[in-house]
């Protein structure tokens, strides 16, 4: 776990999210406090903040809730996946590996693996196609915008000198 823990209060103000969206968002399980305080407040942790950061990052996307969930878990499981590697081979380094010993079982099979790798491309295909869509509809409003300034400019009194 991250070391520091921080309060809801510094996690809004980091994430631009309010106290009651991120209360919501620990409701419906998108993200949980890493732990609480004795007097019961919830403490967050920068692997916390990453992923509401991700939620964040989401929404305006017009992703639901569920697929916040879903890409999340899938992104747990190739985070925890890796992790576990990392520290397989940090074993196999540290210590004489008893021949024969198994492979961790909690390691994710290759199949496993790649169903998993395919989500996540496919959250980001729809997150590219959602951007091109935000771009049009961005450069529509700035086009808007220009009508109404120029509008503004010829209709505009005359500056007496």
């Amino acid at each position: 776990m991250d070391g520091k823990h921080m309060q809801i209060g510094e996690v809004a103000a980091r994430t631009e999210l309010s106290l009651r969206t991120i209360r919501h968002y620990e409701e419906t399980g998108l993200v949980v406090p890493s732990a609480r305080s004795r007097g019961g407040f919830r403490l967050y942790t920068e692997t916390d903040v990453a992923r509401l950061m991700v939620i964040r990052r989401m929404k305006p996307l017009g992703f639901t809730l569920d697929q916040m969930r879903d890409l999340l878990d899938a992104t747990d499981r190739l985070d925890a996946d890796a992790a576990e590697g990392a520290d397989d081979a940090t074993d196999r380094l540290d210590a004489d590996a008893a021949e024969g010993a198994d492979d961790a079982t909690d390691r994710l099979d290759a199949d496993e693996r790649e169903a998993l790798l395919e989500r996540v491309r496919t959250y980001r295909q729809a997150a590219a196609e959602q951007v091109e869509k935000l771009r049009v509809q961005l450069s529509r409003a700035e086009d808007f915008a220009d009508t109404l300034s120029a509008r503004l400019d010829r209709n505009a009194p005359a500056t007496r000198v």
